[in-house]
Protein backbone atom coordinates (compact mmCIF):
# COMPACT_ATOMS: atom_id res chain seq x y z
CA UNK A 1 0.00 0.00 0.00
CA UNK A 2 2.77 2.45 0.93
CA UNK A 3 4.68 1.62 -2.26
CA UNK A 4 1.55 2.25 -4.36
CA UNK A 5 0.94 5.62 -2.70
CA UNK A 6 4.55 6.61 -3.25
CA UNK A 7 4.46 5.49 -6.89
CA UNK A 8 1.25 7.43 -7.57
CA UNK A 9 2.60 10.54 -5.83
CA UNK A 10 5.92 10.42 -7.70
CA UNK A 11 4.19 9.66 -10.99
CA UNK A 12 1.74 12.51 -10.39
CA UNK A 13 4.52 15.00 -9.75
CA UNK A 14 6.38 13.90 -12.88
CA UNK A 15 3.19 13.94 -14.96
CA UNK A 16 2.38 17.48 -13.88
CA UNK A 17 5.90 18.63 -14.72
CA UNK A 18 5.70 16.88 -18.10
CA UNK A 19 2.38 18.57 -18.89
CA UNK A 20 3.81 21.97 -17.99
CA UNK A 21 6.93 21.30 -20.07
CA UNK A 22 4.90 20.26 -23.13
CA UNK A 23 2.80 23.43 -22.80
CA UNK A 24 5.87 25.66 -22.59
CA UNK A 25 7.54 23.96 -25.54
CA UNK A 26 4.42 24.02 -27.72
CA UNK A 27 3.79 27.69 -27.01
CA UNK A 28 7.43 28.53 -27.76
CA UNK A 29 7.43 26.61 -31.06
CA UNK A 30 3.93 27.55 -32.19
CA UNK A 31 2.91 30.81 -30.48
CA UNK A 32 -0.71 31.81 -30.80
CA UNK A 33 -1.91 28.38 -31.90
CA UNK A 34 -5.31 27.21 -30.74
CA UNK A 35 -5.24 24.95 -27.67
CA UNK A 36 -2.28 23.06 -29.15
CA UNK A 37 -0.61 22.24 -25.80
CA UNK A 38 -3.78 20.57 -24.54
CA UNK A 39 -4.28 18.71 -27.80
CA UNK A 40 -0.68 17.44 -27.76
CA UNK A 41 -0.98 16.33 -24.14
CA UNK A 42 -4.32 14.59 -24.72
CA UNK A 43 -3.23 12.74 -27.86
CA UNK A 44 0.16 11.68 -26.48
CA UNK A 45 -1.46 10.65 -23.19
CA UNK A 46 -4.01 8.52 -25.05
CA UNK A 47 -1.27 6.84 -27.09
CA UNK A 48 0.73 6.20 -23.92
CA UNK A 49 -2.17 4.72 -21.94
CA UNK A 50 -2.98 2.45 -24.88
CA UNK A 51 0.61 1.21 -25.04
CA UNK A 52 0.87 0.72 -21.28
CA UNK A 53 -2.47 -1.03 -20.94
CA UNK A 54 -1.63 -3.27 -23.89
CA UNK A 55 1.70 -4.16 -22.29
CA UNK A 56 0.08 -5.08 -19.01
CA UNK A 57 -2.58 -7.18 -20.71
CA UNK A 58 0.15 -9.27 -22.34
CA UNK A 59 2.73 -9.08 -19.53
CA UNK A 60 0.87 -9.47 -16.23
CA UNK A 61 4.15 -10.07 -14.39
CA UNK A 62 4.91 -6.33 -14.55
CA UNK A 63 4.52 -4.88 -11.08
CA UNK A 64 1.13 -3.36 -10.22
CA UNK A 65 3.01 -0.61 -8.38
CA UNK A 66 4.68 0.43 -11.63
CA UNK A 67 1.32 0.30 -13.40
CA UNK A 68 -0.27 2.50 -10.72
CA UNK A 69 2.62 4.95 -10.76
CA UNK A 70 2.49 5.36 -14.52
CA UNK A 71 -1.23 5.08 -15.31
CA UNK A 72 -2.80 6.67 -12.23
CA UNK A 73 0.03 8.96 -11.15
CA UNK A 74 1.85 10.09 -14.27
CA UNK A 75 -0.98 9.96 -16.80
CA UNK A 76 -3.54 11.12 -14.22
CA UNK A 77 -1.57 14.32 -13.76
CA UNK A 78 -0.49 14.56 -17.40
CA UNK A 79 -4.00 14.17 -18.84
CA UNK A 80 -7.25 12.66 -17.60
CA UNK A 81 -8.45 12.47 -21.20
CA UNK A 82 -6.39 9.32 -21.60
CA UNK A 83 -8.37 7.62 -18.82
CA UNK A 84 -11.64 8.79 -20.36
CA UNK A 85 -10.58 7.33 -23.71
CA UNK A 86 -9.50 4.01 -22.22
CA UNK A 87 -12.77 3.70 -20.29
CA UNK A 88 -14.73 4.30 -23.49
CA UNK A 89 -12.66 1.69 -25.38
CA UNK A 90 -13.12 -0.83 -22.56
CA UNK A 91 -16.89 -0.41 -22.78
CA UNK A 92 -16.76 -0.84 -26.56
CA UNK A 93 -14.48 -3.86 -26.20
CA UNK A 94 -16.94 -5.46 -23.79
CA UNK A 95 -19.73 -5.14 -26.35
CA UNK A 96 -21.37 -2.25 -24.52
CA UNK A 97 -21.50 0.12 -27.48
CA UNK A 98 -24.64 1.94 -26.39
CA UNK A 99 -23.29 2.49 -22.88
CA UNK A 100 -19.98 3.68 -24.38
CA UNK A 101 -21.80 6.17 -26.60
CA UNK A 102 -23.80 7.40 -23.61
CA UNK A 103 -20.65 7.72 -21.53
CA UNK A 104 -18.89 9.70 -24.26
CA UNK A 105 -21.82 12.02 -24.91
CA UNK A 106 -22.57 12.54 -21.22
CA UNK A 107 -18.92 13.19 -20.41
CA UNK A 108 -18.45 15.79 -23.11
CA UNK A 109 -21.82 17.49 -22.67
CA UNK A 110 -21.82 17.50 -18.87
CA UNK A 111 -18.21 18.66 -18.65
CA UNK A 112 -18.78 21.51 -21.10
CA UNK A 113 -21.92 22.47 -19.19
CA UNK A 114 -20.10 22.28 -15.85
CA UNK A 115 -17.32 24.49 -17.18
CA UNK A 116 -19.89 27.00 -18.42
CA UNK A 117 -21.64 26.87 -15.02
CA UNK A 118 -18.38 27.47 -13.20
CA UNK A 119 -17.65 30.48 -15.39
CA UNK A 120 -21.21 31.74 -14.93
CA UNK A 121 -20.96 31.39 -11.14
CA UNK A 122 -17.93 33.66 -11.06
CA UNK A 123 -19.56 36.53 -12.95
Amino acid sequence: MIASIGAVALGGALGALARYSVALLALRLWPGSFALPTLLVNVSGCLTIGVLYGLWLHRPEISPVIQQGLMIGFLGAFTTFSTFSLDAWRLLGNGQGLIALGYILLSVCLCLTATWAGLWLTR
